[in-house]
């Protein structure tokens, strides 16, 4: 960077000449890094590993592919970093002091000492890498601090990918693991919940979440974010025929056993982040909060009166709109008189506040408590809710596709209310109408129960006179889609 405003500041200067400028202050050949620019798509990069406990070498063999797009059906290898760290049985970083490439010896040091962590310049669409001095078969961890923005595919095992989640030195890779892990786990139990079978978690998987809310040298933050389950848009982009039902059916299965499993560290934890200070604005602060919320949103999943009573009493002491606002949603995950109460009780304390109101309508559209869509319908006669408002609109209508187990609902009643509020809105916002179009872009996605009921809605939505240019377009194309 330092190089590239020595040359270029106060100029207009192109990609090319950033790309010079890292090319020459690292004294690097970044021969086909320019492709990056001139290819579409996300590469694919398969790894594969092998271990010669005779020879006391490790071999990482690199493939790559780009997929054709439109215009560009054949691609060219593109320039990958992938920074690599090997890690020995106790789950210690192992010293690497070189490694061959291309019948090539390169030192792999820092300073003059073994390094943790080294980069490997994948340039071609095959390439070999091969680690000497290695004494045990090591656990890789590939793609350190996501080096590259790629989709990787390797060999490990899930027993290497429990390892890197509760050993790897490598913050990234500790999340990728439980998340590959957890994706892995939720699309398995959907098979099991469609051919209904018992569901069952494996204690390795409870294991490592334990060992990373409980590991005191991990930033709270990144703790907060590795024990979260991937979501379950994520999980249904997955499958080739997405499931909603049986996606939420399994990550409340796996959010409610993690939280049976890890009652004691979950209430321990809310009561480590616990404040009464006055609200701080900083990375401290910010990341004990989200670490204490998302443990107290676990634990609410148990429907125990102890966590009813200790989540009422987050939202009674808070001192600042973060905490009271989670320990609401905490509480709203489970319908009954606790929620009605505490609803009403928030919306007395800040009705006054619009901004705030729209959170609080956010929150009920959202939510996955059956039949939610009924609930969402009276809301629209409350009376700080206006059709005419945008920010209203977008934070209750809007948001209701944020559940997909009541938007897809497969009686079609989330499609036909979307369906309604799209042509009402349509009249007083045709671009607010047009965005709330997009909840439909994705309908041959699902089932061939749910792309009737959807394709119905479209089709209402183009045949009923007077709708704006906006509306049409996007219904349309997504009819045809």
């Amino acid at each position: 960077m330092d190089l590239y405003f020595k040359r270029h500041d106060g100029q207009a200067v192109t990609c090319e000449d950033f790309y010079a400028a890292m090319r020459d202050a690292n004294n690097v050949d970044f021969a086909n890094f320019l492709l990056w620019y001139s290819q579409a798509g996300t590469p694919t990069v398969k790894v594969t590993s092998f271990y010669n406990s005779e020879a006391k070498t490790y071999s990482l063999k690199f493939s790559q592919e780009v997929p054709p797009t439109p215009g560009q059906a054949v691609k060219e290898p593109m320039l990958i970093p992938v920074a690599v760290g090997l890690l020995d049985s106790n789950g210690k970083d192992m010293p690497l002091t070189s490694v061959y490439h291309d019948g090539m010896l390169q030192e792999v040091s820092t300073d003059g000492q073994p390094a943790n962590t080294t980069v490997l310049l994948i340039k071609k669409k095959e390439e070999e890498f091969l680690f000497s001095e290695i004494s045990e078969r090591p656990v890789p961890s590939l793609l350190r601090g996501y080096s590259a923005p790629i989709r990787l595919d390797s060999d490990l095992m899930d027993t290497d990918l429990f390892f890197l989640l509760a050993h790897d030195s490598d913050e990234f890779n500790r999340w990728e693991a439980g998340q590959v892990l957890a994706r892995n786990l939720m699309l398995s139990l959907v098979v099991d919940f469609q051919q209904n079978k018992p569901l069952a978690v494996k204690p390795d998987f409870v294991h490592g979440v334990r060992s990373i809310l409980c590991d005191g040298s991990l930033d709270k933050e990144f703790i907060a974010k590795a024990i979260d389950l991937p979501g379950e848009g994520e999980i249904m982009d997955m499958m080739d025929i997405a499931d909603p039902d049986a996606v939420h059916a399994v990550r409340s299965f796996i959010r409610k056993h993690l939280a049976s499993e890890l009652k004691a560290e979950f209430l321990k934890t809310v009561e480590n982040n616990r404040s009464s200070d006055p609200y701080v604005f900083d990375h401290s602060n910010m990341s004990r909060r989200t670490l204490k919320n998302i443990a107290l949103s676990y634990l609410a999943t148990l429907e125990d009166a102890q966590i009813t009573e200790l989540a009422l009493n987050e939202y009674k002491t808070a001192t600042n709109m973060t905490d009271q606002f989670a320990a609401l949603t905490a509480l709203v995950q489970n319908p009954g008189e606790t929620r009605d109460e505490v609803l009403a009780d928030f919306y007395s304390k800040w009705e006054h506040d619009f901004l705030v109101v729209n959170k609080w309508f956010g929150l009920q559209a959202m939510s996955d408590i059956p039949g939610n869509v009924e609930n969402v319908r009276k809301l629209l006669q409350h009376p700080a809710f206006d059709l005419r408002n945008p920010n209203k609109v977008r934070s209750l209508i809007g948001r209701f596709p944020n559940s997909p187990v009541n938007f897809h609902a497969k009686d079609g009643s989330g499609y036909k209310f979307m369906g309604e509020m799209i042509l009402q809105v349509d009249k007083l916002n045709p671009q607010g109408a047009s965005r709330l179009m997009s909840a439909f872009s994705r309908w041959k996605h699902y089932d061939e129960t749910r792309q009737a009921l959807a394709k119905a809605q479209l089709e209402m939505i183009l045949s009923t006179n007077g709708i704006s240019d906006n509306v049409f377009e996007i219904a349309s194309k997504s009819l045809a889609a």
